[in-house]
């Protein structure tokens, strides 16, 4: 049996998760060792960050924030619904999935803007500059497990694989108990 897909991420949105996943991989595996190439991959997530922002505005229907961003009651009643396994399924980001890209992209930038500070001349050698960017990189490094963690998780429950989802841009099609 074939089933109907819908394209819901754009190659925009695909690009910028892949880059970021990229760039804060080069710049995880680079950290004591390489600093031009850690200082680049910053550079390179810096500027994904920025266009994400602007994506997040302007872009296709299920990149833009006003799709994900849910209240807090309803991230909770969706937590809540999830622990007990009766979760709606989410066409584009479900609300916990809202919550960690805002998540993942205000620490990213915390962590593009320590890295920055710690090139200038006014801050270098600033041992707390340093640090918070030392514990933002563990602090990402966390998120990011918990985020895979999250994709492993709805992909069992919603019988969908969201990593080829995000590689390609189709999810199955909805049905009438779905959010879109």
């Amino acid at each position: 049996m074939i089933q109907r897909t819908i394209h819901v991420w754009d190659p925009l949105v695909r690009l910028f998760h892949w880059g970021l996943v990229v760039s804060f991989a080069v710049a995880w595996l680079t950290a004591e060792n390489w600093d031009d190439l850690h200082e680049w991959a910053g550079y390179a997530a810096a500027a994904s960050i920025a266009f994400r922002l602007i994506w997040g505005l302007v872009g296709s229907k299920y990149a833009r924030f006003s799709q994900f961003i849910r209240p807090p009651g309803t991230i909770a009643e969706y937590l809540r619904s999830s622990l007990r396994g009766i979760e709606p399924r989410y066409i584009g980001h479900n609300p916990a999935g809202g919550v960690m890209i805002l998540g993942l992209i205000f620490v990213m930038a915390s962590l593009v803007l320590t890295g920055w500070m710690n090139t200038l001349d006014a801050f270098w050698g600033v041992e707390w500059i340093e640090e918070a960017h030392e514990i933002l990189a563990n602090v990402m490094l966390i998120m990011v497990i918990v985020h895979i963690l999250g994709v492993i998780f709805a992909s069992l429950r919603h019988k969908e694989n969201l990593v080829r989802a995000m590689i390609f841009g189709r999810k199955r099609a909805p049905s009438r108990s779905d959010i879109a």
